[in-house]
Parts: C-alpha cells; structure tokens; sequence
C-alpha cells in the first residue's frame, strides 16, 4: 500500500518538451555540475532504482520526486543507448565547469603560438572525450577507428587555429581576439563528424513514440550530428564571441562582463534551441521508409536520440 504507481513515465523528461522552460529545466538537471560530487553507490543506486522501475518493481518507500531525481541522476552519468557509465569529464555536467575554464585559458593565452597550440589541443581533446561519450546508438567502434578519429580531429583542429592565427597576424589585435572562437567554431565542424563518424556508416536507432526501435538511419544520423555541430559553435558564443578588447581593454561589446553570471546559463542553454531529436518518415532512406510504412502505417514521425 502507497508504493508508486508503475504509469510514470520515465522514458521522456519530467517537463513538457513542447515548451521552451520545459526543456530548460530539462537541460539544465541533466547538466547540474552538482551530479559530478555524486559517488559511485549513489550513482549505482539510482541506476538500480530506474531499471528496477522499468522492470515494474517499486523500490519500498520511493516518492515520485526520489524517482525523477534518481532518473535525472542516471542520465547524467550514463549512457542513454549502451548503459555504460560515462567518464567523469565526458558527462554533459562537467560541461559548464569544463567548457568556462578551458575557454578562459584560450582567451588569456592565444597570443603565443606555443600556449595557443597547447590550450587548442586540450579543447579538441575534451571535445573529443565528450562527442564520443555522447555519441547516439550502441553500434560499436574499434580503438584503431577511435584512435584515427581522435588524432585527425586534434590535428585539424590545431591546424585550423594556427592557419587562422597566420591570417590575423598583420591585422588589428581586435580581430585576434576573435580568433579562438573562429578556431572553434570551425574544429567543431570536423572534430564531431569524426568522432561520430561510425553513425555516418551505419546510422542510428530510431524509435516510434513509444520507444520501439524500428531501424537504423544514416540521414538521422546527418541531421543530430548537423544539430550538435551547431549547439556547440552556439554554446561558445557567450563566452568567446561578445566581450572582446584589444590589448588596451578597451570594451567593444561587454554584455557578458557586465553580467558574469549569464555565461553559465547561455552556455547550456543554447543547445536548448537545438534539441529536436525527430524526423519525418518521408525524409528517411527508401528501403527504412517502405519498412515502416508497411509495419507500421500510422507511423508519420520517428524520434532519435542526437547525442549532446
């Protein structure tokens, strides 16, 4: 008697996703920096409570509110398609502490190629460990295919820096500051395809709205890593893109200086504007589309999962 009921679910997030502060308050549980202090018994806990409630067994004295803290736990720390644990930085909530002390390095230190080189290579790095650990599906991939990716993503990234760096070098120093964002934004145009590069040959699950899985889709796959390539060149804008001074400090655009406290929220917040994770079955490849359309002909819409 008062145990839960088994109709919560916890499949789909707490708030209403149709609603901008729906999925603001989604995003911004799921990447509470505050789940990183969480130990691994709490971690595993949480990790019981959710399968233990998907298999239809009700932990003795859970509350709804310990059942959604517990769900929001598990899914920042685990992966939503293999279940594995996340390493620790590569979980969606390092991402703020992460992503604000990386970039204030590469603002303080891009005038020196040395410390520019190094600083890019730490943010292709930690980029690398993130798109990887949140990559969509459970296909696997090899260390050798990790290994390749890993390096053409770092060295791409690196080049695109000192390339943009060589540019600017007779420009006005305004027009350097801007140069980690241009280097940014553009590593991240090669570094997720190529860390993700295993859903662009054998795509990703897709699911009905129930969660069924109903196959795998290359052109999914295009539209997620497109989506994230995107919310991630709009995480740094906050940070990177406004605010700049030239070597005399003097302010051009101060938005975030004056208000300090916005960078974290921008920061995850953006990726708010770019969390769509559906696609029509019309756009899907032929041979997916007939499949669906024959099994499942009130099928208009299927949902997947885009990875962060």
């Amino acid at each position: 008697m008062g145990d839960l009921p088994l109709n919560i679910n916890i499949q789909e997030p707490r708030w209403d996703q149709s609603t901008f502060l729906g999925r603001a308050r989604h995003f911004f549980t799921v990447t509470d920096p505050r789940n990183l202090l969480l130990s691994g018994k709490q971690l595993e806990a949480s990790r019981n409570i959710v399968q233990n409630y998907r298999a239809g067994v009700v932990t003795p004295g859970l509350t709804e509110d310990q059942l959604w803290r517990a769900k929001y736990v598990y899914d920042s720390a685990f992966h939503p398609d293999t279940g594995e644990k996340v390493v620790l930085i590569g979980r969606m909530s390092a991402q703020v502490p992460m992503n604000m002390t990386i970039t204030g390095c590469m603002l303080t230190f891009y005038r020196k190629t040395p410390t520019m080189v190094f600083w890019q290579w730490v943010n292709q790095s930690f980029n690398a460990i993130v798109n990887y650990s949140n990559r969509s599906g459970d296909a696997p991939i090899t260390v050798q295919q990790l290994g390749t990716a890993y390096v053409s993503a770092t060295t791409g990234a690196v080049a695109t820096a000192l390339g943009l760096k060589s540019l600017t070098k007779h420009l006005p120093p305004l027009v350097g500051r801007f140069v980690p964002f241009a280097a940014v934004a553009a590593a991240n145009c090669i570094n997720i395809p190529l860390m993700r590069q295993r859903e662009l040959q054998v795509g990703i699950p897709v699911t009905d709205e129930a969660g069924q899985r109903l196959g795998h889709s290359v052109t999914a796959a295009k539209q997620g890593i497109f989506q994230v390539v995107v919310s991630r060149i709009g995480m740094a804008i906050p940070a990177m893109g406004e605010g700049k001074w030239d070597t005399n400090h003097s302010v051009v655009s101060v938005s975030p200086q004056r208000r300090p406290w916005l960078g974290a929220p921008l920061q995850v917040g953006l990726p708010v504007l770019f969390c769509c994770s559906s696609i029509h079955v019309t756009r899907l490849e032929p041979e997916l589309r007939a499949q669906i359309q024959a099994q499942n002909p009130s099928i208009d819409v299927v949902y997947y999962n885009k990875g962060l």
